[in-house]
């Protein structure tokens, strides 16, 4: 998931940045509404977490823009206004969610996940399993054979675009678009190096393995 954060506080935007990337995400960061409008206008964005107060130009007037754009890019509103009324012109505004300052961190990540799933039909599901290999996308679990599997960011991510493609052919140029939001070649290992680990965990210790290298074409995951 690739997430632009505006925020003019830049220790606010740190800290966002910083759970959205531990928790295996791509952020980028603008701090101010101007910048945040070109950003947004210019990236392919899952969902935009914008602060309603910011210099240049106000998140709720960035928001208003977009959408007069045809722009129907998910959006969080983050503010210290509270009152009824400001969360109804937030949301009139344009704002998909809001969230009022100050705010518990797994309340802004789980508000982001659930806008996230609304944009994208596929990701509305919590649980895929591909033959006796289960992941649990609210719990930030896997399985296999019941046995729990401990992978990090990074790898969770990587699994998770094989399962939701198992039995066909991934490339490598689909995994850096979509994993590492790489679009172009960083000319690294960092695939193989991601797929060797990720092999070790989840094929290593049992006996029928079920990701393959296809040669020439990429990775398959099938059961």
């Amino acid at each position: 998931m690739r997430v632009l954060i505006v925020e003019d506080d830049t220790h606010v935007a740190r800290n966002i940045a910083k759970m959205l990337s531990e928790a295996g995400h791509v952020a980028d960061v603008a701090h101010d509404g101007e910048d945040g409008l070109a950003m947004a206008r210019e990236g392919a964005f899952d969902v935009l977490i914008v602060d309603r107060m910011m210099p240049r130009r106000d998140g709720l007037s960035m928001i208003s823009e977009l959408r007069a754009d045809g722009d129907k890019t998910p959006a969080l509103v983050l503010s210290a206004l509270g009152e009824v009324d400001d969360r109804v012109e937030g949301l009139k505004a344009g704002g998909d969610d809001y969230l009022v300052k100050p705010y518990a961190p797994s309340e802004l990540m789980a508000r982001v996940d659930v806008l996230a799933r609304r944009r994208d039909p596929d990701a509305v599901k919590t649980k895929l399993e591909v033959g006796d290999l289960e992941m649990d996308l609210l719990a930030r679990t896997v399985h296999r054979e019941g046995e729990a599997i401990l992978l990090q960011p990074r790898e969770f991510r990587l699994l998770e675009f094989l399962m939701r493609h198992s039995g066909q052919v991934v490339t490598r140029t689909m995994l850096l678009e979509k994993v590492w939001d790489y679009h172009f070649d960083p000319q690294t290992n960092v695939i193989d190096v991601h797929i060797s680990r990720l092999r070790s965990k989840i094929d290593k210790p049992y006996e029928v393995q079920m990701l393959h290298t296809v040669r020439g074409a990429g990775y398959r995951l099938s059961a």
